[in-house]
């Protein structure tokens, strides 16, 4: 039986945070300590939450910044491992989080992260992504480095490396790309199983890939991004899934994917362009994770 701490973050999710929360108590060959974050829920989240045995952590509304509330719920945990998992997330096995710890047994792996799978009612660009970026069979994309909303890692290795408040988003991304340049592994547990995926709005779309944006230049301090290479992006990423749609007979989508490709690739550029020239100096939109 291990001991691990899970962290939670939680924002007006009572529409799901129940299933997340009896999924999670249900959970075999694990001692878990829970840690609810919250930032400002308005609805029942928090009258749910209190049926469930937890530490609870407060941010103020309007304050919520991912690095700096994971830093501070991870240096509260009492446990060498710690687990997230999103509060928007269903974990689909009993034994997901102890398959999920299972590689941090070994001295060079600092971390793990696990598949995530579709609602049901996921759009089908949404499916497409998450097919390409949770492998059932053969290697993770290279881009994929780590992945919060099903999660491990060893408090040790955190102390060393914690997460970045250069920027808003893509926290999880910047802390798997830094600890492998320190020469620790990333473990990709595909049986550690968990249901979460969104349907973005467009407007909710643009928010979220202009902070990416925003991110990448913090995560790559090399990478440069021209207007041609995210024409040519967009280009690929329309006929990649076009060719998609078709394969799925859902060829009367197609008008509002463009519209997707669009948003998807121009407002990261976007970000990427502001980040670039500011630095020091950036707003960062309101999108909650």
């Amino acid at each position: 039986m291990k001991n691990v701490t899970v962290i939670m973050r939680t924002f007006n999710v009572e529409w799901v945070i129940d299933q997340a929360l009896v999924a999670l108590m249900k959970q075999k060959n694990v001692e878990i300590e829970l840690i609810i974050v919250d930032s400002g829920s308005s609805d029942s989240t928090l009258d749910i939450v209190s049926n469930y045995s937890h530490k609870f952590i407060e941010i103020e509304p309007g304050t919520y910044f991912p690095g700096k509330v994971l830093n501070k719920a991870v240096s509260e945990a009492k446990t060498e491992l710690i687990v997230f998992i999103n509060s928007d997330v269903v974990l689909l096995d009993s034994y997901a989080i102890s398959k999920l710890i299972e590689p941090l047994s070994n001295s060079d792996t600092a971390a793990s992260y696990g598949r995530q799978v579709i609602r049901p009612e996921a759009d089908l660009w949404v499916r497409h992504d998450y097919e390409k970026a949770f492998t059932v069979i053969g290697n993770q994309p290279k881009w994929m480095h780590y992945s919060l909303p099903i999660a491990a890692m060893k408090k040790s290795v955190w102390e060393m490396q914690k997460f970045y408040t250069d920027s808003w988003g893509s926290e999880d991304t910047h802390w798997g790309v830094q600890i492998k340049n320190k020469g620790y592994k990333i473990a990709y547990v595909k049986d550690a199983i968990a249901m979460h995926s969104h349907n973005y709005t467009l407007k909710q779309l643009a928010s979220r890939r202009r902070i990416e944006g925003e991110a990448d230049v913090y995560i790559y301090p090399e990478k440069s991004l021209s207007l041609f290479k995210t024409l040519l992006s967009f280009g690929a990423s329309f006929l990649r899934e076009s060719l998609y749609y078709l394969k799925n007979r859902q060829t009367t989508k197609i008008p509002y994917l463009l519209l997707n490709r669009i948003v998807y690739s121009f407002s990261f550029y976007r970000g990427f362009k502001y980040a670039s020239k500011s630095k020091n100096n950036i707003t960062f939109g309101n999108y909650q994770a």
